[in-house]
């Protein structure tokens, strides 16, 4: 029997592709015996235990069968029936693509969703937003914390957690959310679940099937839509103004609308603040059209200016608030814990979607946060952070009034740790090579088209400022504005 020996590999699994190949193409059909092992070991010059582990892997596949006393045959039924057929030029096609076959929630994956690219690599000025400068964190106090939990661990402790999260960082939670953003809620209805991310996941496995209408403010979080286009959601995109999304503005669509998403408190990444008027207007459209606000309250933390509104939350009496925060940008990045506090009807669904997901976060940094709030070193660190952003706050404005004049305008600097700077007389098709030139001098800027269905005409940056010093702010709006006057001669 002919069989090539060529390639790479054990010399028994090239016998073993080789028969496996004449099975699948019909050379050796269904019910075929195949030479003895003495007979194929003499024809190919190779030792009968290469060619018995050839047979032994055949026969563990379901390719062959042995009968005693007669041989070993051709199964009568072949386990990969893709293949089989030659005739077909299925067996031509590369493996991956004969196997692939992908549920719709996969299809829209590999068709809508664009992974971000990977980083590339640091510049010294980096006005990259959402990076907390965690030089300044309270390491010590940290690990303090995280040490007496590991010594006071038990065997119990190490056991699976409840789903809906640590007992004692709920009340925390809730007892934090109650006094800085007038949440009403009890430590039941908290949901601890792994960053934002997944509580924007999981709100969306809830409430949304295909076709339905998910409202999003224009621009938007990034992060937010592709969850949406994930589940098979149609974007109904709402501009936003200064004063936030005005529900007026909603279109009836003629589609069941489910959810109205919002980052009221500090609009991201325009940096406007949703007037009360227009947050009483917004509950109103969800109990007329029986949708849900999904509220992301992600760095309502930092506020400069003004007295900060409550919550939407504290103000629904209806239940279509779903409120949900992270404390990933106010502590560090690598913590990845998030809350959700839904309605309590949903509270159960939740626990049940967050227990089918990963049955429960990480135990020990639970307890540690627990500690954390609750010994008051959390607030203790959002006060200092607040002081030390809103001094880099006026250096990013300062250098950028000093650097640009009027050839920029400003949006979002009352709140948040970023602001968007339009570039005056660059129109959006130059905002890339202008990114480009400024990293090759040592400054990292990002455009904000990615949070645009539509791209805006014209160049905008969105610069964060909370992982910079004072001095490096100033710097590196100096080179930018360096690299800019050369751009434009």
């Amino acid at each position: 029997m002919l069989i090539s020996l060529e390639g790479s590999g054990p010399l028994f699994q090239r016998i073993y592709e080789g028969l496996r190949g004449a099975i699948l193409e019909g050379r050796l059909a269904a019910g075929a015996r195949l030479p003895s092992s003495r007979t194929l070991a003499s024809d190919l010059g190779v030792s009968r235990t290469t060619i018995l582990l050839a047979f032994d892997q055949l026969l563990a596949e379901g390719y062959v069968t042995g009968r005693v006393g007669s041989g070993t045959y051709v199964a009568s039924e072949l386990p990969d029936t893709a293949l089989r057929a030659a005739g077909d030029g299925a067996a031509a096609r590369p493996a991956r693509e004969r196997a692939r076959r992908l549920s719709e929630y996969g299809e829209r994956l590999g068709a809508e969703i664009v992974l971000p690219p990977p980083r590339p690599g640091a510049v010294r000025y980096d006005f990259r937003y959402g990076l907390p400068p965690v030089e300044e964190f309270p390491h010590d106090t940290w690990r303090r914390i995280l040490a007496r939990r590991l010594r006071l661990a038990s065997i119990r402790s190490l056991q699976y957690g409840p789903p809906e999260g640590h007992g004692p960082l709920r009340e925390a939670i809730a007892g934090y959310l109650a006094r800085s953003r007038a949440v009403n809620c009890t430590p039941e209805q908290v949901l601890v679940v792994n960053g934002s991310q997944q509580a924007l996941d999981l709100v969306t496995r809830v409430l949304v099937d295909p076709g339905d209408a998910v409202v999003v403010e224009e621009p938007h979080y990034q992060g937010a839509r592709t969850v949406f286009q994930a589940a098979g959601a149609r974007l109904v995109a709402v501009p936003v103004d200064a004063e936030g999304l005005d529900a007026a503005a909603i279109p009836d669509t003629g589609l069941r609308t489910r959810i109205a998403y919002v980052t009221p408190s500090h609009q991201f990444p325009s940096g406007g603040v949703m007037t009360l008027a227009r947050r009483l207007a917004l509950l109103s459209w969800a109990e007329r059209a029986g949708a849900y606000v999904l509220e992301d309250d992600y760095d309502s933390e930092y506020r400069y200016c003004g007295r900060p509104l409550e919550s939407l939350q504290g103000l629904d009496r209806a239940g279509r608030v779903i409120y949900t925060g992270t404390f990933s940008k106010v502590m560090f990045p690598s913590m990845r814990v998030g809350y959700i506090v839904p309605p309590e009807p949903l509270v159960e669904t939740f626990t049940k979607a967050k227990w089918l997901a990963d049955r429960h976060s990480p135990t020990l940094e639970q307890e540690a946060l627990a500690e954390f709030i609750s010994e008051g070193h959390f607030e203790r660190h959002l006060r200092r952070s607040r002081t030390r952003n809103a001094a880099r706050r006026a250096a990013l404005l300062g250098a950028l009034d000093e650097q640009f004049g009027d050839r920029v305008g400003i949006e979002g600097a009352n709140a948040g740790i970023h602001v968007i700077a339009w570039l005056r007389d660059m129109p959006f098709s130059g905002v890339g090579d202008f990114v480009e030139r400024a990293r090759a001098e040592g400054v990292g800027i990002y455009s904000v088209a990615p949070y645009y269905l539509d791209p805006p005409e014209r160049a905008g940056l969105l610069l964060g400022y909370a992982s910079l010093s004072e001095r490096d702010i100033r710097e590196g709006i100096a080179r930018l504005a360096r690299v800019y006057e050369n751009s434009r001669g």
